[in-house]
């Protein structure tokens, strides 16, 4: 599916999704992405919410965003409680959802200015 946006200038948004792939910036991607407004990062090793780990969640933490939407594949899945209790000592909102919610989401909240990140795993 594509995604229509007013033209979010130099800022990353999410322009389309499907099975196995999203789209940012007209630039397809079929592995694991962290996406802020600013910055995009390619290399994010984590393949399923099973598999986060310290080192996966500390990166997402040093980038302080208000608020991660953590986009989980075809379904909402939920990360164990334990691995996000630094996100609330952090005051850092932490919201799972299924990938095609979030790179909807993400687009929202980046056109309203917000401090967001999106993990999003494929």
């Amino acid at each position: 599916m594509k995604l229509h946006l007013a033209q979010a200038g130099d800022r990353n948004q999410f322009t389309g999704y499907g099975t196995g792939y999203v789209m940012v910036n007209q630039q397809r991607y079929q592995r694991s992405v962290v996406v802020t407004p600013s910055a995009l990062h390619e290399d994010w090793p984590v393949t399923g919410v099973e598999v986060l780990n310290a080192e996966a969640l500390r990166f997402l933490l040093e980038l302080k965003p208000e608020i991660l939407l953590l986009g989980t594949g075809a379904k909402q899945v939920f990360p164990r409680p334990a691995a996000l209790r630094e996100f609330a000592q952090a005051q850092i909102g932490v919201e799972s959802m299924d990938t095609p919610a979030a790179c909807r989401t993400f687009n929202i909240l980046m056109a309203e200015g917000r401090n967001v990140a999106a993990a999003i795993i494929v």
